[in-house]
């Protein structure tokens, strides 16, 4: 009998790889499916997909999953990794026309207050958070710069079920996942019901983690200030949102594991006066 369903996921979040005690290694993905729920799906060994199953950031896929029996929060399910079929990609033309149609179906709070709120309530365990302002961006060494030995240990694991990877194949996929050695913090703040507050969370998206290794390529030991006016400028000036994710161990602890940011939408009264 056939495991689980088929679904079509929106793609919207992928972490930078991690290693994991049970797998070779994880990111967190996270979308909507076209219902409309959110998704949250694990295990993604996302180096060792096969090349015509690697999806990414705002692409469909059809997928076969489970919900998650060891995972109750409600947006966790289990990925048929070998079931992956890729589909388009929405674009960003028309201002982001095709991606808001699905960003605003997701739940969306002004405040982390009120996304802690729903998850007490509710269980929610992925949100999108649109902070009133940025304070700053934080670049702190990691503890380790390179993966300790527990880490490669867990990195050179068995693949999920199975020893899908020679020894040989395992320490070479080892070696191309570079860890970055640095952590990014966005300091920022929301509005509540009793004034400003600020909030400090770790940005866990892939996409920060490839930037820093581009901008470390291109300028050196300068690499700091294109990342920053990357992260800081450019995406400070859009509608900046953050996806949060929570950890399943400690769920009142929260990572900012994906970066939206959509230009900021005219106003109403912007639009009606184009008509004029």
């Amino acid at each position: 009998m056939a495991l689980g369903r088929i679904e079509r996921i929106l793609i919207l979040a992928k972490t930078y790889p991690s290693p994991s005690a049970q797998y070779v290694e994880t990111s967190c993905v996270a979308g909507i499916a076209q219902d409309g729920s959110m998704r949250r799906l694990f295990p993604v060994p996302f180096r060792m997909i096969e090349d015509g199953q690697q999806f990414k950031k705002w692409q469909w896929i059809d997928v076969r999953v489970d919900k998650a029996t060891k995972d109750h929060r409600p947006e966790s399910h289990k990925i048929y990794v070998d079931t992956i079929n890729c589909g388009d990609v929405i674009d960003t033309k028309k201002a982001w026309a095709g991606r808001w149609e699905w960003l605003d179906k997701m739940p969306t709070f002004d405040s982390l207050d009120a996304i802690d709120a729903a998850r007490l309530a509710d269980g929610l365990s992925l949100a999108l958070l649109r902070p009133k302002r940025l304070i700053s961006l934080e670049v702190i060494k990691a503890r380790n710069a390179d993966w300790t030995d527990e880490e490669r240990e867990k990195l050179l694991q068995e693949q999920m079920q199975g020893n899908l990877f020679s020894e040989a194949e395992e320490r070479r996929q080892v070696k191309q996942l570079r860890k970055v050695p640095f952590d990014f913090y966005y300091r920022y703040v929301c509005d509540t019901p009793e004034g400003e507050k600020e909030h400090k969370h770790k940005i866990v998206d892939w996409e920060a983690g490839a930037l820093f290794w581009r901008c470390r390529q291109s300028h050196g030991p300068d690499w700091e200030k294109p990342f920053r006016a990357k992260l800081e400028e450019d995406l400070g000036n859009k509608d900046l949102m953050f996806l949060m994710g929570n950890q399943h161990r400690f769920q009142d602890q929260w990572l900012v594991i994906s970066l939206v940011y959509p230009p900021r939408r005219k106003s109403i009264d912007d639009r009606q006066g184009l008509l004029f």
